[in-house]
């Protein structure tokens, strides 16, 4: 039962102000860019979850000095394809599809055969997406089924190419970015909208990257060889790992909450604006820019009225880990709620489209679910009273989250399954859940 969490009352109304643990996109990516730079890059407020210290693990695997104390990580990097090691390692990605993707990316110039491997969630994922444009650059692999486990070979000789990402993957175009970097002439990458941490890190740090912004997608084009120097960086605040307490808020009504230095990088607020279309009070204060990137405190409102929507497939792309969490907040909208083009859902942790219409409908909740949509019936009334048991996620942290997240705000008597799951990305989730809770 030690990983098992039950929840039998709702929280009450809370007045609060939390900080949250570092962006774990922006983590994992300084790391890994870090890694390529010619000398010793620093990084505070860097997220110390499973899938961070899963990147560090398989760095220093690839040769790369890594220190990490209470304060800060440094990476000493190599500079480009600087990694030193043995033929035939074995890299674990754990959970993390961000890590086993993108240093494939890194990879490609090497000449020694490479072992990527993943926990159990992790090998069910679709690895073709970067498989393909992978060959592309003239690596070699060796697949199941294009999963994982497989085997990486580099060329001697990278070449550029073109890319036409369509899916709206961060991870997928951030591969292709970091594969550029080990060529001699222009990737060009025609991108649909999506996350674009690495887009700004590269312009912050000065590499050849043009970006041309269009309605539907983007045009990168990046040139290979270029010399990355070191850099320091104060990573802001995950939205991602917000989000949970932003729904907390928004469902218990007279609740005010503050979350401070947020990343607020609006390829990675959708969730917000969805909020604010469904009546959620929220509003940015002191918005700042940090090396590129928006940061804001964001203040909460417990709302009592909520309003069912048919939404923006544009939106998609901007709140697609949040999904689970809007899922809730329509839960208790008057009226019925409408998400369409969602297949993306599926291909993460767990198949989170099934998840979140298993979890409405043990609440009472009516859904409809197709492959790639949802429509949720709300009920503004709805309190749950009876037993609900939450397991076989595959270990899924959103879903374990947004379990938590329903059981304190719906109500019923809830067991959920396989807590330790919330290390992949958010450690600390439960005692900042346990902090709103204490005299609220």
């Amino acid at each position: 039962m030690k990983n098992i969490i039950s929840i039998n009352k709702t929280i009450k109304p809370f007045n609060k102000t939390l900080e949250i643990e570092g962006d774990k996109s922006i983590s994992i990516r300084w790391a890994l860019i870090a890694s390529q730079a010619n000398g010793k890059s620093t990084a505070k407020n860097i997220l110390r979850s499973e899938d961070v210290l899963s990147t560090l693990n398989c760095l220093r695997k690839l040769g790369i000095k890594i220190k990490l104390d209470k304060n800060q990580c440094s990476i000493y990097g190599l500079g480009i394809n600087g990694f030193k090691y043995k033929n035939n390692i074995i890299l674990n990605a754990g959970n993390s599809g961000t890590l086993g993707r993108l240093i494939c990316g890194l990879l490609i110039h090497t000449t020694k055969d490479i072992k990527i491997i993943g926990d159990k969630s992790l090998s069910k994922r679709d690895f073709s997406r970067v498989i393909k444009p992978l060959k592309k650059f003239g690596a070699k692999f060796i697949s199941n089924k294009n999963k994982l486990p497989l085997v990486i070979k580099g060329t001697n000789f990278p070449k550029p190419i073109t890319y036409n990402e369509k899916k709206g993957s961060a991870q997928c175009k951030t591969t292709v970015m970091f594969a550029s970097l080990n060529t001699s002439g222009k990737t060009t990458i025609k991108a649909k909208k999506s996350r674009d941490h690495t887009e700004l890190l590269f312009s912050y740090l000065n590499l050849p990257i043009k970006l041309k912004k269009k309605k539907f997608y983007d045009i990168i084009e990046i040139q290979g060889k270029k010399k990355i120097n070191p850099f320091n960086y104060k990573i802001p605040s995950d939205i991602s790992s917000s989000a949970f307490f932003i729904t907390l808020a928004a469902l218990s009504y007279k609740s005010r909450l503050i979350i401070k230095n947020v990343n607020i990088n609006p390829s990675r607020v959708g969730i917000i604006k969805i909020l604010k279309m469904m009546g959620v009070k929220i509003i940015y204060k002191n918005i700042r820019y940090y090396k590129n990137e928006k940061v804001a405190d964001i203040y909460v409102k417990g709302s009592k009225k909520l309003k069912p929507i048919n939404c923006p497939t544009s939106l998609n792309s901007n709140a697609i880990d949040e999904f689970l969490l809007v899922f809730l907040v329509a839960a208790k909208a008057n009226g019925c709620s409408s998400f369409k083009n969602l297949s993306e859902l599926n291909q993460k942790e767990s198949p989170r489209l099934k998840w979140g219409s298993r979890i409405l409908n043990s609440m009472g909740i009516k859904t409809i679910t197709t492959k790639d949509s949802i429509k949720i019936f709300g009920n503004p009334n709805l309190i749950v009273k009876k037993k609900i048991n939450i397991k076989g996620f595959l270990k899924d942290h959103r879903v374990f989250m947004t379990s938590v997240i329903a059981a304190l705000t719906f109500g019923g008597k809830w067991e959920i399954h396989d807590k330790d799951s919330i290390k992949t990305s958010f450690p600390s989730f439960l005692e900042k859940i346990k902090k709103l809770n204490k005299n609220s």
